[in-house]
C-alpha cells in the first residue's frame, strides 16, 4: 500500500509587488518562495500519478503574481492554498521569502512560513488570484 511523499521546491525567485509602504505597491523587488507538498506516493512509476513540479512552479508564480496583499504572511497563506488546489496534495508548507524588505537596517532575510492541511479548516483552498476555490 502506497504512502505518503513530499515534494520540495526551493528557491522560486518571482518579482512582484507586495508590500505595506507605497514604494512596494509601485516597485517590483523579488520574492523567494519554498514549497514543500505531502502527495500520495504513486503506486507506478509515472507522472501523471502524482504532482507535476512545473505545475506547482506555474501556480506560485500566478499567486505571486495576482492580486496585491501587503503582508508576507498572505502571501504565503495565498500559496499554500492553492497548493492544496493541485489533485493529490494532501498537505503544504510554503515560506515565502522577501529578501530586500525596507526595513532600514542590515539583515539577511525576512521570510514568513504557513502550513496547511487538506480538510483541517486552516485553509479550504483558493485559486492563484486569492479567491476561494
Amino acid at each position: 500500500m502506497p504512502g505518503r511523499a513530499r515534494i520540495a521546491l526551493t528557491g522560486l525567485r518571482i518579482m512582484a509587488r507586495h508590500g505595506v509602504l507605497p514604494v512596494e505597491h509601485a516597485e517590483e523587488q523579488p520574492f523567494i518562495v519554498d514549497a514543500e507538498l505531502v502527495v500520495d506516493e504513486p503506486e507506478r512509476d509515472e507522472l501523471s500519478r502524482t504532482v507535476d513540479y512545473a505545475e506547482v512552479a506555474r501556480v506560485i508564480v500566478r499567486t505571486v503574481g495576482g492580486g496585491h496583499v501587503d503582508l508576507v504572511e498572505t502571501l504565503a497563506a495565498r500559496i499554500a492554498d492553492a497548493c492544496l488546489v493541485l489533485p493529490g496534495v494532501r498537505a503544504s508548507a510554503v515560506r515565502v521569502h522577501k529578501p530586500e524588505a525596507p526595513i532600514g537596517l542590515p539583515f539577511r532575510d525576512v521570510s514568513a512560513t504557513v502550513v496547511r492541511r487538506a480538510g483541517d479548516g486552516a485553509g479550504t483552498g483558493t485559486t492563484p488570484d486569492g479567491t476561494p476555490a
